[in-house]
């Protein structure tokens, strides 16, 4: 009885799990079913097999083939066992020999012309195929995300006409690891010194920042050169923030060359866009924005629902989501950024213009941020309009890459200390600060003056702790702490 089994993958969550898939053609009835716990889209495939193997000048059996996908419990998504399903029924009816595939994982699309197509998520098929002591089988175009995975052999199939002379390793096109990708330079940002300041900060530290200023006034001008003033990303995250992004069907050569990512949601972003979901269930922003940088404009137009799916992954890195098929859970370390106008008309405080938005407007347009979203916000910054004359002066101003060499220096003085301040809590936030008798009682007296949460008094001493690595102090000074408690401003309000 003609069998074979040919290994495949899933993708479940930022993960894909292997997968055989088992052929079996016997004399029957003609017919073509697959078992297994499969989707629409799986299923879909017996009609794109069919055809491709015929163009592609192969036999189609005229018996009965039943295709399993074990293990059978776990549910099997996507068109990327189109070709492991072509795969397994050519070598169970022997028109391929077997060793073509043994110790191979294979994904592909299969066209109905025989050509093999790229899928989402050929880094996490590498790395699983690479855990199971496998070679990796797909298109040349998808192969370029597997240099990022050490000791792999890849194997190129673009067609299944080229089946019959059989394929070997070949090397797979770069994709990209070595290439530059050029960023918003802070040098095109005129004044704002103070703006300029936290967002060092913000760099330095790992910190989430908001700013708050009329319309026009350079709020998004300046997140969106926050990235360029990061570091690189290291190699393990480049990994991990390249896996996401393979995984949303995203092009992750910016990730793997070093590039921190940067996620701009429109304020109509729904709660699935941000958090992720579907069926089967993508990454959302926050998970796309892992190791990078989450800028969330007009912040006060997104939903509070929508915000409020911010809190959990703020603290914890991460966010699971619950459905009825099971649980998945996505990477979501990510440094904030957002950006609002202080009131519905953008012109409250403003010193030339005047508001024209009444008190209980401001009072809702603000709620819908909501407090526990502000109280995880370390830096609130206020950004008005510049003077024009500094605009048409045209001087530029500091580049990106000597803020980052600031930075790169205050986070090796960090890490001499015992890590960014960002991570730090309890005991070994208090150690690392090392404040006196004297600092620590005035602190005290002004959380409580201010009415300071027990988060907000640790996001404070984290800001002060970053501070105090900017100017390579090892203790936490008044100064320190004065500065950073100005930046909590919005509580005094």
């Amino acid at each position: 009885m003609p069998q074979a089994t040919v290994f495949a993958a899933t993708i479940a969550g930022v993960e894909a799990l292997p997968v055989e898939v088992q052929a079996d053609v016997t004399s029957g009835l003609p017919g073509f079913g697959i078992v297994g716990l499969a989707d629409t889209a799986v299923l879909e495939a017996r009609d794109r097999v069919r055809s491709a193997l015929r163009a592609a000048g192969f036999e189609f059996p005229n018996a009965r083939v039943l295709v399993n996908l074990a293990p059978a419990p776990l549910r099997k998504h996507g068109t990327g066992f189109d070709l492991p399903i072509a795969l397994a029924i050519l070598t169970a009816t022997r028109q391929i020999p077997a060793q073509l595939t043994a110790g191979s994982t294979a994904v592909g699309e299969l066209a109905l012309d025989g050509s093999v197509r790229s899928v989402a998520g050929t880094l996490a098929y590498a790395l699983a195929a690479a855990r199971s002591g496998h070679d990796l089988i797909g298109p040349g175009g998808a192969l370029g995300a597997a240099r990022a995975v050490d000791g792999l052999a890849c194997h190129r199939l673009d067609a299944l006409q080229e089946l019959r002379t059989g394929f070997s390793s070949v090397p797979v096109p770069d994709h990209g690891s070595d290439a530059h990708y050029a960023e918003p330079d802070l040098a095109d940002v005129a004044g704002h010194a103070c703006a300029r300041r936290v967002l060092e900060v913000a760099a330095a530290g790992g910190h989430n920042l908001l700013m708050v200023g009329p319309p026009g006034s350079g709020k998004t001008l300046l997140a969106r050169r926050l990235p360029g003033v990061l570091p690189a990303l290291d190699d393990a995250e480049r990994l991990e923030s390249a896996l996401v992004h393979s995984v949303a069907g995203l092009n992750e050569a910016p990730v793997l060359a070093g590039q921190r990512p940067f996620r701009a949601p429109h304020h109509t972003c729904s709660v699935a866009g941000l958090a992720g979901g579907g069926s089967p269930p993508r990454p959302g922003e926050m998970s796309l924005a892992h190791n990078g940088v989450l800028f969330l404009d007009e912040l006060a137009e997104f939903s509070p629902s929508a915000l409020q799916t911010l809190r959990q992954p703020m603290e914890d890195g991460s966010l699971t989501l619950v459905r009825a098929e099971g649980r998945v859970r996505y990477p979501a370390r990510f440094t904030l950024v957002g950006a609002m106008n202080p009131c519905p008309c953008g012109f409250l405080g403003d010193p030339d213009r005047s508001c024209t938005c009444a008190d209980g407007i401001i009072k809702r347009y603000n709620a819908r941020v909501g407090g526990p979203l502000m109280d995880r916000m370390d830096l609130v910054v206020r950004v008005d309009r510049i003077d024009p004359d500094l605009l048409l002066a045209a001087e530029p101003g500091e580049s990106s890459s000597i803020v980052r060499q600031r930075v790169l220096v205050t986070r090796e003085f960090a890490f001499a200390r015992g890590g960014l301040s960002s991570g730090l809590s309890g005991a070994a936030l208090l150690h690392a600060c090392r404040l006196t008798g004297s600092t620590s009682r005035l602190f005290s007296e002004t959380a409580k003056r201010n009415h300071f949460s027990g988060r907000a008094v640790t996001r404070v001493l984290r800001v002060a702790r970053t501070l105090a690595d900017m100017d390579a102090e090892k203790r936490v000074t008044a100064a320190h702490l004065a500065e950073a408690v100005g930046y909590r401003g919005w509580e005094s309000r």
